[in-house]
């Protein structure tokens, strides 16, 4: 009777044993298979949606973050209230004010901020002119190239400058807005590069 109940004790043990060791077992094993559903960084490259944490943003006034998208430099930034009162002031310096070119601008982006939200820009850092990555000048104070300054874009390259908007200057060589990539928010704190809102163009 005893020898029967050590038995039995064994048995539950090791049938115990044997159930733990081989959940771990699948579950080492899940995790290699379901990264391999994961985007490569060459299919990122290719143009798979990119999914960005933005909450830093909130906590870091002025921070600019850079992904890839397709191999393009993405900027993610923040505007405040006195940088998006003085973007339609700007329309007469312009020369697509109204972002009409569809080639950079896509329909959800049409509007002043050129942005879903106001406040969060999102645009490639690639300038329309030789294809160089203009530098973020935030700052709404004058500049050596410009004594009317209100933040934006400049290429040292060839002197193209941009909005904070990414709308591009008259009388500069760059030819078109800087783009603005397709996306959408998935929640308060993550955005997707790549996807436009749902019946969005």
């Amino acid at each position: 009777m005893a020898n029967d109940e050590a038995n039995l004790g064994r048995r539950r043990f090791l049938t115990a044993t044997t159930a733990v060791v081989g959940a771990v077992g699948v579950g080492l094993a899940a995790v290699p298979f379901i990264s391999s559903w994961k985007p490569s960084a060459r299919a990122q490259v290719a143009g798979a949606p990119v999914e960005v944490d933005i909450s830093k943003i909130d906590n870091e006034p002025g921070m600019r973050m850079i992904v890839q998208w397709r191999g393009k430099p993405v900027w993610i930034f923040k505007r405040n209230a006195e940088q998006l009162k003085v973007l339609p002031t700007l329309d007469g310096r312009l020369k697509d004010p109204k972002s009409d070119n569809a080639d950079q601008t896509p329909a959800f982006a049409k509007n002043e901020a050129r942005a879903i939200k106001p406040e969060l820009a999102v645009i490639v850092g690639i300038c329309t002119h030789l294809g160089c990555s203009p530098g973020y000048v935030p700052e709404m104070v004058p500049q050596a190239y410009d004594p009317e300054w209100k933040g934006g874009f400049y290429c040292p390259c060839h002197q193209s400058r941009f909005d904070l908007a990414g709308r591009v200057f008259q009388g500069v060589p760059a030819p078109a807005n800087l783009e603005v990539p397709p996306y959408h928010f998935v929640d308060d704190t993550h955005l997707i590069v790549g996807v436009a809102p749902q019946g969005a163009a």
